[in-house]
């Protein structure tokens, strides 16, 4: 047996700030598009749109799957995506689980990255989330 605190649980954690982490999954390669902010408002996610309209070649149409946070239905958010046609939304029902592979990749970043850390600042927690993204897609696959 080991000796002294093994491992961190969720009544004894200490909280020293918390991330939004956007993430979307492009899933004929299986990259992943992720950034994180410190708020999750429709200025935020406005910015994650045009991250992704950036990242995926011009000539995809591209399908944004989220649940209906009214961030992401926001009248800005509309506006922006009236000039951007490509991109089009689709809402899931209200409290309805997300699909299988986005649950999967919250899962895999919970247990391998996040969930038995101690992070002593906003920036340590960050650089644990963003590692699982940014070593996925060094071999992504569908």
């Amino acid at each position: 047996m080991g000796v002294g605190h093994n491992r961190t649980r969720t009544h004894d954690y200490i909280r020293h700030g918390t991330v939004c982490l956007f993430a979307a999954l492009s899933y004929l390669e299986g990259k992943l598009i992720y950034r994180t902010e410190k708020r999750h408002t429709h200025l935020e996610w406005r910015c994650f749109l045009k991250q992704i309209d950036r990242e995926i070649p011009k000539e995809l149409a591209v399908h944004v799957i989220a649940d209906n946070y009214c961030t992401h239905k926001h009248a800005k958010v509309q506006a922006w995506l009236g000039r951007h046609a490509r991109l089009q939304m689709h809402f899931t029902p209200t409290l309805s689980s997300w699909l299988n592979l986005v649950e999967r990749f919250f899962a895999d970043l919970t247990e391998d990255y996040v969930r038995e850390g101690s992070f002593s600042s906003v920036k340590d927690l960050t650089d644990a989330i963003t590692t699982y993204p940014a070593e996925r897609n060094q071999n992504p696959r569908p």
